[in-house]
């Protein structure tokens, strides 16, 4: 294509849809904006990383999970909320993300 890498690199550092870093199966976007911060997402946040046993920008060993935090999802009605993929969660709690990261860990293993 003729394109210098230095663009290239440019464009892809620039934007925060790309990454250089291998991403995960199942990206998940937790919440931190007011509402979801008042109502829990700290909680929320420690559960997946306990679970998960990454920090927040990371991804698990076996390229299953990408954990993220978000300024706004835009659905404060559900606070808090995240996202796993394109699937919204609302009014979670610790038990819930548990369940959840569950349910995405058997559809790996084929049994759900």
């Amino acid at each position: 294509m003729d394109i210098p890498l230095t663009r290239i690199f440019g464009v892809v550092t620039f934007y925060s849809q790309f990454t250089l870093i291998p991403r995960g199966k199942h990206a998940i976007k937790v919440c931190s904006g007011t509402a979801c911060h008042v109502k829990g997402a700290d909680d929320v946040k420690r559960k997946l990383r306990d679970e998960l046993e990454i920090k927040e920008g990371e991804t698990t060993p076996d390229y299953q999970f990408t954990l993220e935090t978000v300024a706004c999802i835009g659905t404060c009605f559900l606070a808090p909320v995240m996202m796993v993929d394109e699937r919204y969660f609302g009014k979670l709690t610790a038990d819930k993300t548990s369940d959840i990261v569950r349910e995405y860990s058997n559809k790996k293993l084929g049994s759900g």
